[in-house]
């Protein structure tokens, strides 16, 4: 398997792409897939970027979208223009391609790949019940990807794919076979309190856990944290939903972190950005710059041991983590290019990140989910 990657921090300069493109083809030889990420500022040049790919960098395929920041090998620039690209190039490459439009339409003739690959406008696309539908009809099958970021106007929010099928899409889904994909998910989180049985619930909103009002539970969690800790807890409360109940000690990522929304101490009620079932273990999280990092250097770590270094990877990181978060640059990226060395990467900072939990695939807030690109054995 051939891969890799550059970033161009830069406006729109045709003899800058061109040089990229040409770099990447002599490592290559030229992709069956070019993966690729680019600020909002580019996209009157969407089609001079693919011609140039395909004619200098000989790309067969092209996929992207707009960026909130742009992120390489061991590199994150946020607020930037330029672009950030993968080359991906293996024996027996198929690559298919799926505009989706707003009325969420699974199309016909999936088949069952290696991995797939899911970008989306976040003001167009229904995303969680778009991966609900993979989930059935793709079960078991890790779907990577994010929300197209930039500022939130349509026009800086995008995807695209050669030809122009994607332009005006609401989303993208890209079937990768011949190749493995396995992943990081890291939510950055760490639990709080106890876990319970969620005992009353009606769509969104949770009346009782352990059979108590689930306010009181959240308030008693807080105050159980250590001084020092609550005030960072403002604002950075969340309730993790139990991914599978066939887990006799949970602990940190064997939950899906979803936000609260509101409370009311009257009622007792906490709504959620989910909607959770009665008998479905909680647990709050508090989301802080060190679970974040220490859960994403475990997980990196882990994932290294376990699989090896991979051929390329991508990496979909939340806008809300980055340098604001963790206080310095590089964070998430550089944390992979130590677990794992410096493999070809490309990625941006979505609003909103797709991957796996539990075997499901779900959308994700403030977090980092990395696709890791394996040659197929």
């Amino acid at each position: 398997m051939r891969s890799a990657s550059r970033i161009l921090l830069s406006a729109w300069d045709e003899g800058a792409v061109t040089a990229m493109a040409r770099g990447l083809r002599e490592e290559t030889g030229g992709a069956a897939l070019a993966v690729v990420f680019v600020s909002a500022d580019w996209r009157g040049q969407l089609g001079e970027l693919i011609e140039i790919l395909q004619i200098e960098g000989h790309a067969r395929r092209v996929v992207g979208s707009s960026a909130g920041g742009i992120i390489g090998t061991g590199q994150e620039d946020e607020d930037v223009s330029g672009c950030s690209v993968l080359f991906l190039d293996w024996n027996g490459a198929v690559v298919r391609t799926w505009a989706i439009d707003e009325q969420f339409q699974i199309p016909a003739g999936l088949t069952t790949p290696g991995g797939c690959l899911l970008l989306g406008n976040p003001l167009r696309l229904n995303a969680a019940l778009l991966l609900e539908d993979l989930n059935r009809r793709l079960p078991e099958v890790a779907v990577f990807g994010g929300l197209a970021g930039g500022q939130w106007e349509n026009e800086n929010l995008f995807v695209f794919e050669d030809g122009g099928g994607g332009r005006d899409a609401a989303g993208l889904l890209v079937q990768l076979e011949g190749v493995v994909v396995r992943g990081v998910v890291s939510q950055g989180c760490q639990p709080i309190g106890e876990p319970l049985t969620i005992t009353k619930v009606q769509n969104d909103l949770v009346y009782a856990v352990g059979g108590r009002p689930a306010y009181d539970v959240l308030v008693e969690a807080v105050e159980g944290l250590p001084e020092a800790e609550k005030a960072e807890a403002r604002g950075n409360i969340m309730a993790g939903l139990a991914a599978s109940e066939y887990v006799e000690d949970f602990r940190r990522g064997d939950f899906l972190v979803r936000n609260i929304i509101g409370g009311d101490p009257q009622s007792g009620a906490l709504r959620l950005g989910a909607v959770p079932r009665v008998g479905q273990t909680l647990q709050f999280q508090i989301r802080e710059r060190d679970a974040a990092d220490e859960d994403m250097r475990q997980r990196c770590a882990a994932a290294a041991d376990r699989w090896g270094a991979p051929a390329a990877a991508l990496l979909f990181a939340c806008a809300g983590r980055g340098q604001g978060l963790f206080g310095v640059p590089n964070h998430d990226a550089g944390l992979m290019a130590d677990a794992f060395g410096p493999v070809p990467l490309a990625g941006f900072f979505c609003s909103g990140e797709f991957g796996p939990v539990a075997g499901r695939n779900f959308l994700h807030g403030y977090t980092a989910s990395a696709a890791l690109i394996y040659a197929e054995v």
